[in-house]
């Protein structure tokens, strides 16, 4: 059966590489971000299939019309995917709060208002999913990725509940939580905050790893788009699909240190009770 995708962000990287496999597979695509140029050559390749819109989902008036626009043209949104964003790289101190305010705006407050408006029609259909691109980042951060990080626990947090509230309607929330992938993010979509000398050591190697990892990484979007098509096609959707060897070990080891710090401390966190004598 013919489906509809709708995704943010598809103008390279990971969102371009969703568009192509669902375009390869015959089915329709709504494919928005701010660049319309590089969205109209993929729209030219497959125009029965593929409409081109222009997104910043920041702007809630570009919200609606490109949410109508997919309704309009394809009877509506299938899947949903959540992809616009980028990064920062920087400890909590060197960012500005601008910076921060503005990246939340895009990577959490944007997926936050594409998803509410496309979930009337979703849910009027009862069918459909709504799948959050996040990081490994979303489950752990470390020195230099703070902000970055922040913006995707939001999501993930918020996802969580969001997967909760639509099952009764027949729909699907799930959080992919990819690590490296050779696209373009490293090269364009990551901004780097000017270094304050205190921090020169303790985030230079998130620098340095963030500079060179361009053209290095392992991960395939072809691959991605695939792994992401085939959960959502599972008798279970999964909550969360992390995607990539380094995004499976690191997740894996945090969670094996969360539980071993949890167990060191749990006779600690249990004593709080009123009837319990006093912790000393």
């Amino acid at each position: 059966m013919t489906q509809t995708w709708f995704i943010t962000g598809a103008s390279s990287g990971l969102g371009a590489a969703f568009a192509h496999h669902a375009v390869a597979k015959g089915d329709n695509v709504v494919v928005a971000a701010r660049r319309l140029d590089k969205l109209q050559a993929l729209a030219a390749t497959a125009p029965d299939q593929v409409l081109a819109q222009p997104l910043d989902v920041t702007d809630p008036g570009q919200i609606a019309v490109a949410v109508q626009a997919a309704e309009d043209r394809f009877g509506g949104i299938d899947v949903l995917i959540n992809n616009a964003g980028y990064g920062i790289v920087g400890a909590v101190e060197e960012t500005p709060v601008a910076e921060m305010r503005a990246m939340m705006e895009t990577n959490f407050f944007g997926a936050f208002a594409v998803t509410r408006a496309a979930l009337p029609m979703m849910r009027q259909r009862r069918k459909g999913s709504i799948v959050m691109i996040s990081s490994l980042g979303g489950q752990m951060s470390f020195a230099g990725f703070g902000p970055y990080s922040a913006t995707k626990f939001a999501m993930e947090g918020l996802t969580e509940a969001l997967a909760q509230e639509i099952a009764p309607f027949g729909l699907n929330a799930m959080i992919v939580e990819p690590g490296e992938f050779r696209t373009e993010f490293a090269a364009i979509a990551l901004r780097h905050m000017p270094v304050l000398a205190p921090y020169a050591d303790v985030v230079g190697g998130t620098r340095d790893f963030a500079r060179d990892m361009h053209g290095t990484q392992a991960g395939d979007p072809k691959k991605a788009a695939a792994a992401i098509d085939r959960a959502l096609a599972a008798e279970t959707v999964p909550l969360r699909l992390p995607l990539g060897e380094d995004a499976v070990d690191a997740i894996r080891t945090h969670a094996q240190d969360l539980l071993a710090e949890l167990a060191q401390w749990e006779q600690t966190a249990r004593r709080v009770r009123h009837d319990e004598d006093a912790v000393t």
